[in-house]
């Protein structure tokens, strides 16, 4: 009894419920299976055992009204030789024996009844089983396949989310400065086109310098050239 009702909870289980209720799914499914497993296997050896008991009492029965017959014949033979209490012994123990025979006949139709219950039990229990597996081998793919795209997703996430940006940033502010630097270059490269005379501080002031030195020296030039002496006025 213990056992059919292990097996009826197994055909009672619903397999999405205990998904739902499992910290590792995988790992719940194939302790499903195997338990259904291991519960077909005893079941089958139950079957097997209830079949010959069944055959057993059978066998018991047939003996029992074998020797029900033979004692019948035995007073019928006692009769003919008017021995009627030796007719007697003998209906006794065919009454004896068919008493027997019924009470295993009882036994029988239990034994019956239970084989074809575990036979039924078996069956759905097999059917059952072939069932699960399947959709726990498809639960098990779903779930793995649902654990690969979330690592994927993950990884994603991790090298084309954040790193990427952060790639996409430092190329962008590398772009603008080289911009900046350029457009700067450029900038003073017009600015020296538009003012070419346009001299750094020094060299103001050694220009002043050398154009002073010059007047100088012209102003030499001609004093030594004019042979006239100046008046003193």
């Amino acid at each position: 009894m213990a056992l059919l009702e292990r097996v009826s909870t197994l055909l009672r289980a619903n397999v999405n419920d205990l998904i739902d209720k499992a910290e590792d799914p995988e790992k719940m499914l194939r302790q499903l299976l195997l338990d259904m497993e291991n519960q077909l296997l005893q079941v089958k050896t139950q079957v097997a055992i209830a079949i010959a008991d069944q055959h057993l009492l059978e066998k018991k029965k047939k003996e029992h009204d074998d020797d029900a017959e033979s004692w019948r014949k035995k007073a019928a033979l006692a009769v003919q030789k008017d021995q009627d209490d030796l007719a007697r012994a003998a209906l006794a123990r065919s009454l004896s024996h068919t008493r027997l025979s019924e009470g295993f006949a009882q036994q029988i139709e239990d034994q019956r009844i239970e084989a074809q219950t575990m036979r039924a039990n078996y069956g759905k229990l097999q059917q059952k089983l072939q069932e699960t597996q399947a959709r726990c081998e498809l639960l098990i793919a779903q779930n793995r396949r649902a654990r690969a795209v979330s690592a994927a997703n993950k990884a994603n996430s991790s090298s084309t989310g954040s790193n990427l940006n952060r790639s996409m940033t430092r190329m962008k502010l590398k772009v603008m400065g080289e911009e900046a630097a350029n457009s700067a270059s450029r900038l003073l490269a017009e600015s020296d086109a538009d003012n070419p005379l346009a001299d750094s501080l020094e060299d103001r002031f050694h220009k002043l310098e050398q154009d002073d030195r010059v007047e100088s020296m012209l102003s030499e030039l001609k004093q030594l050239s004019d042979p006239s002496p100046k008046q003193l006025t």
